[in-house]
């Protein structure tokens, strides 16, 4: 009954109220009007949430829920109408008790829920005794979709020694079920490969550390993540995920040295900048955390020094100093490599830096004769006789001071004819009278020889 209608109605009540001596007497004349009001009845529409269940097969219609007017007295005079998204084709009605039923199987992630409206008419008349009703019925959610990793494939790195708890990364899961009605779309993680390195949160995905590792030992872990749903329950779908871990690099070792105790050797003809020899030291980290420095230590290292060479890590030895084998035979040095970068939380564990002792022998090489001057001044008085002294050169070999030494004079003829030289002990001689007139002075070239 619309509000027009009770409206008329009221107002025929009023027109047919019958007189009383308080409002008016049967001469005609009016007193105080009083009325008794009449209360509309509300009526509507009843029904419970209406549900139907996605993916269900079914040779009949499957009931859905019911409609039903509060005016329906159940005489069979109310007549049920369903209109809207399915009506008459997924949605049947009962147009006599209002009972509605699913023909179709459903698929909530295509279509979550349906809008209808609903209709009571007057079988007599044909006309709605209720206002037009619309209502909706959602697809109720079941488990038909497995979790899926849509990000993949994960690659992440850590520093070795990480503490324990250390976040690595974190991996997620969709599932395509419905996540606000029941259990489909809950997806717990749980860690398949991996133990017991690494640990996963169940409800969140993230990789943590789960104990210390060390990059020299394995440098790469492979990790398979299973995220499943319906928390365990029967029925459950379940993906997994592989997740490649690398450890990046911490300086964490120090360099060593291969050998306790080198030897080398360097001839005393060696120029300087020669190069002596190599020492390697070793370093289990990688790049930068590896890069070293070497260093020579003590009185040495004004006649050795020692360079690094970038690309192979090794420490050169060089000739900083002319040395001399009959002045000193052997050379004890001490080398030290430190690594070039140092990582403080490490420096509790000891120097990050090694030492060897380089022993080098030098070499004695067939030095020629030396002269105890390199020039000599002479004096002869003109005329003198032949066989006349003129003086005396001296040289020694510096590799045994009694292998003898002899001597010549390498000038041309004209000075041989004028000259002579004692090969045995380097006495000069003229053997002509000299003019000072002709010649005031001679330049003389002696070698001396072993």
């Amino acid at each position: 009954m619309n509000f027009s209608t009770l409206l008329s109605l009221l107002l025929m009540l009023v027109q047919l109220w019958p007189c009383s001596p308080s409002t008016q007497n049967c001469s005609g004349q009016n007193t105080e009007p009083s009325f008794t009001a009449v209360r509309r009845v509300k009526r509507g529409w009843v029904w419970e949430p209406l549900f139907a269940t996605e993916e269900q097969n079914s040779v009949v219609p499957v009931y859905v829920g019911q409609l039903k007017s509060d005016l329906d007295k159940q005489d069979g005079n109310l007549k049920y109408v369903l209109t809207g998204e399915g009506a008459g084709g997924i949605f049947t009605i009962d147009e006599n008790n209002g009972k509605i039923y699913v023909t179709q199987k459903l698929d909530r992630e295509k279509k979550p829920f349906y809008t209808l409206r609903a209709q009571a008419i007057n079988r007599s008349t044909q006309l709605p005794v209720e206002p037009e009703s619309e209502f909706i019925i959602k697809v109720r959610d079941v488990n038909d979709h497995e979790p899926q990793f849509l990000d993949g494939p994960y690659v992440a790195t850590v520093p070795e020694m990480s503490p324990e708890g250390t976040s690595v990364t974190q991996v997620t899961a969709t599932d395509g079920d419905d996540p606000s009605y029941g259990n489909s779309a809950r997806l717990l993680y749980s860690l398949i490969q991996g133990q017991p390195y690494f640990s996963v949160e169940p409800k969140t995905g993230v990789i943590r550390m789960a104990s210390q590792m060390d990059r020299e030992t394995k440098d790469q872990y492979l990790v398979i993540i299973q995220a499943k749903d319906m928390v365990g329950q029967a029925g459950a779908f379940s993906a997994t995920a592989t997740v490649t871990i690398n450890l990046s690099d911490i300086n964490d070792n120090p360099p060593k040295f291969q050998q306790g105790l080198y030897y080398m050797s360097v001839s005393e003809e060696a120029p300087v900048g020669t190069t002596i020899g190599k020492v390697f030291a070793e370093d289990s980290d990688i790049g930068e955390n590896a890069a070293m420095n070497y260093f020579i230590e003590g009185d040495s290292s004004n006649v050795f020094d020692i360079i690094t060479h970038n690309e192979t890590q090794e420490g050169i030895i060089l000739l900083k100093k002319r040395v001399d084998y009959e002045s000193k035979r052997r050379y004890s040095i001490q080398a030290k490599v430190v690594n070039r970068y140092i990582d403080d939380r490490f420096l509790k564990e000891g120097p990050f830096e090694d030492k060897t002792i380089v022993k080098i022998n030098v070499e004695d090489a067939d030095e020629p004769p030396v002269f105890t001057l390199e020039n000599y001044m002479m004096e002869i008085t003109e005329g003198a006789t032949s066989g006349s002294l003129v003086g005396t050169v001296t040289a020694r070999d510096p590799d045994d001071d009694d292998c003898p030494v002899r001597y010549t004079i390498v000038q041309g003829m004209h000075l041989k004819r004028l000259f002579s030289i004692n090969e045995h002990n380097g006495t000069i001689i003229a053997t002509k009278p000299l003019d000072r007139e002709i010649a005031s002075w001679h330049n003389i070239t002696v070698t001396a020889t072993e």
